[in-house]
C-alpha cells in the first residue's frame, strides 16, 4: 500500500472559525445528531429526490488494495451486513438545496463564517485579493471572502448554469440539516460503500477494477499534473452536472469523483475494527466526520481516494468548493 496520504482534497477550518494547518482540523461546534431522519418510508420524500431501494444484502466492506492507504483504516476487508434502504440516485443539486434555503431561510456555516475553501485555479483574480489566506499544507486551497453555495468561486461567481451541478461549500452540519428538512439522513459510510459498489465484489471503482476502459472517462477526477495544471480531458475543470458519466449497477451517478460526500459516522482509522458487522456505524464522538467518494481534484499520484474503499474526513463545521452530499432514508417493509 502508499506509505503517505496526502491532504489535498479538502482543508479545515479551525475551533475557531479560522484556517486550520491540515485536514483533520479541531473539532467544530456539531449542530446534528448522528444519524438524521430515523425510520422513515419513501413516502415522506418527493419523486424529485429520485430515490433507488438498495436491497438488503451482505458484501465484503473495505480493501487490501495496493493503492490503498492503510493509515485512513480502508481494511481489513470484512463481511457486512445491511438491511434495506433508499439512497438518492444524484448528489443533492443547488437547485434543490437552492430550494430548501428559500423555504426555511437556513443560512450555510460558510456564510456564518464569511468565508470558504475554493480551489485555487477556479479563483478569479478578484476572489484570490477577497482570500484571506491558505492552509500551509495545501496552498492550493484559499479561504475565500464571501464564497458559499450560492457564489462557488467568491462574490464575482454564481450558479444559474451550474443548477445540475451538486451543491459545495456545505459542511456537515449544512447537510444534516438538509437531510432533516427532506425527511431522510445521511448515508453511514456501510450503506455508502454498499450502493457505491453496484452489486460488484471487491471491485476497486463503481464499474470494475480499470480506470478508463476502453479509454472512457467514467468519472470526473483531476487530469494532468496536480495542483498546476488539469487537463480536463474528462471534460470538466470543476464539478460536473449530477447526471454525468453512466451509472453503476444500481443506478447510481458519480459515487467516484466530482465531489466529496459526508457520512453520517464519525470518523476513525480503527473503523473496520471496533464497528459491528451488521449496519455498522460509528458514534464515538471525534474530530471529524467521514467522506466518502472523491472529487475532481483526485488524482492518483496525490490523493487517489476516488476509489469505492477510501475513506476521508474533515471537521463538521468546514466547507470546500469540492464537497456535497447524498441522501438515504430507511426502508420499512
Amino acid at each position: 500500500m502508499m506509505d503517505q496520504p496526502r491532504a489535498c482534497c479538502c482543508a479545515s477550518r479551525n475551533a475557531d472559525g479560522e484556517i486550520a494547518a491540515s485536514s483533520s482540523g479541531e473539532p467544530g461546534t456539531d449542530h446534528a445528531g448522528a444519524l438524521r431522519g430515523g425510520e422513515l418510508v419513501l413516502s415522506s420524500l418527493q419523486e424529485d429526490d429520485h430515490m433507488v431501494l438498495i436491497p438488503a444484502g451482505e458484501f465484503l466492506m473495505g480493501t487490501d488494495d495496493a493503492e490503498g492507504f492503510p493509515q485512513d483504516g480502508e481494511g481489513p476487508i470484512r463481511s457486512v451486513k445491511l438491511d434495506a434502504f433508499y439512497i438518492s440516485r444524484y448528489a443533492v443539486t443547488n437547485e434543490q438545496f437552492q430550494a430548501f434555503v428559500e423555504a426555511t431561510g437556513y443560512v450555510t456555516e460558510a456564510e456564518k463564517f464569511g468565508w470558504s475553501y475554493v480551489f485555487h485555479l477556479l479563483a478569479s483574480e478578484q476572489a484570490k485579493q477577497a482570500s484571506a489566506g491558505s492552509p500551509q499544507s495545501t496552498p492550493w486551497w484559499l479561504a475565500v471572502k464571501g464564497a458559499y453555495w450560492a457564489q462557488p468561486e467568491g462574490p464575482d461567481s454564481d450558479i444559474a448554469d451550474r443548477l445540475d451541478h451538486p451543491v459545495v461549500h456545505v459542511s456537515w452540519n449544512d447537510a444534516a440539516a438538509y437531510c432533516d428538512w427532506k425527511g431522510g439522513r445521511l448515508p453511514t459510510e456501510a450503506e455508502w460503500e454498499y450502493a457505491a459498489r453496484g452489486g460488484l465484489v471487491q471491485k476497486r471503482y463503481p464499474w470494475g477494477d480499470l480506470l478508463k476502459p476502453d479509454a472512457e472517462h467514467l468519472c470526473n477526477i483531476w487530469q494532468g499534473k496536480f495542483p498546476v495544471k488539469n487537463n480536463a480531458s474528462d471534460g470538466y475543470l470543476g464539478t460536473a452536472p449530477v447526471h454525468a458519466f453512466k451509472p453503476n449497477g444500481y443506478g447510481l451517478h458519480n459515487m467516484s469523483g466530482n465531489v466529496w460526500e459526508w457520512c453520517s459516522d464519525w470518523f476513525t482509522p480503527h473503523y473496520h475494527m471496533t464497528t459491528s458487522g451488521v449496519n455498522p456505524h460509528y458514534t464515538k464522538p471525534a474530530q471529524a466526520r467521514s467522506m466518502r467518494g472523491g472529487s475532481y481534484l483526485c488524482h492518483k499520484s496525490y490523493c487517489n481516494r476516488y476509489r469505492v474503499a477510501a475513506r476521508n474526513s474533515n471537521t463538521p463545521d468546514s466547507s470546500t468548493g469540492n464537497c456535497g452530499f447524498r441522501m438515504v432514508a430507511s426502508f420499512k417493509s
